[in-house]
């Protein structure tokens, strides 16, 4: 494995399995009968990965997505289990490994990043401040940043690789995408499931102002792939903080973002150096954010 300076994994070397994919945060190697999905500490912002990575954050992304898992047990997902021990082809690398990784169902990824939104920020708050239209929705005037939408709005993206940058995209497009049934199925799973965990959160106190799905077809059903509702792919704001007409503070890495705008910087690799200050102030945040929801310290 590759560690870095603060002791942050960056990398996953498993020789003996074949390596999948190196995506942006995760490693995926195949082990056969499933896949082998590990979350390193790598930390990705407008699609660059950064070259320092978040000690702990991969523990955080994977036992939050196991919470997620267990609270809504109704939700078909990839899961078969987070034991590597159970594997013995695992069994040198269980230190690295043990409460980052999960053993999980192979299934077709479907090419679509699937973003609900309950609340109007970020890129949603941009595009609605151009033309008042959000990934095909027309919206009501008279929003503020940060408001609450009158209803949580689908607008799917692409799903861009390491270096590229994620598109918009409309319904419509979906649908030419992957079709209208596999399409409408997304969409509504996409809202149930943000529903439910926006109001979970909030008896936690946290506002879920927005979060991304992603999606495949295992055994010709639907079934939630990958990670869902970590401080990665999700905004988590402290309600006691939250003041329509600003950027609220979050416990995300909305954080890090901010701090990248304040740099002279085009948002294409490589990406630049954090500070010590910033690496440590967003582990702070993702761990905060895994104890408020779940109710476990990392």
């Amino acid at each position: 494995m590759n560690y870095d300076l603060n002791g942050a994994m960056l990398e996953s070397r498993i020789p003996e399995l074949k390596l999948v994919n190196r995506g942006k945060v995760r490693d995926i190697y195949d082990l056969g009968d499933a896949l082998l999905f590990i979350a390193t500490d790598r930390l990705s912002a407008f699609d660059v990965v950064m070259p320092e990575g978040i000690p702990g954050k991969g523990r955080v992304l994977t036992q939050i997505s196991l919470f997620w898992f267990e609270l809504m047990d109704w939700l078909p997902n990839h899961l078969i289990s987070a034991d590597v021990t159970s594997r013995p082809e695992l069994n040198p690398y269980v230190q690295d490994l043990q409460g980052r990784a999960m053993i999980v169902k192979k299934a077709q990824t479907l090419p679509v990043e699937c973003i609900v939104r309950g609340y109007l920020v970020g890129s949603g708050w941009k595009d609605y401040c151009n033309d008042g239209v959000v990934s095909g929705h027309q919206l009501r005037a008279g929003y503020r940043q940060a408001d609450k939408l009158d209803k949580p709005l689908f607008t799917p993206s692409t799903k861009a690789e390491i270096g590229d940058h994620d598109a918009a995209i409309s319904f419509d497009q979906v649908v030419e995408l992957i079709g209208i049934d596999h399409a409408s199925q997304i969409r509504d799973l996409s809202l149930k499931t943000y529903q439910a965990a926006a109001d979970y959160a909030l008896t936690k106190n946290i506002i879920v102002a927005d979060t991304k799905f992603e999606f495949g077809v295992h055994d010709g059903k639907i079934i939630l792939i990958d990670e869902v509702l970590t401080p990665d792919s999700s905004r988590f704001w402290p309600a006691e903080q939250y003041q329509p007409g600003t950027s609220p503070p979050s416990l995300d890495k909305q954080f890090v973002r901010d701090y990248l705008e304040t740099l002279d910087w085009n948002k294409t690799a490589p990406g630049p150096h954090l500070p010590a200050e910033i690496v440590e102030k967003t582990a702070l945040k993702y761990r905060e954010a895994c104890k408020i929801l779940t109710g476990k310290d990392i």
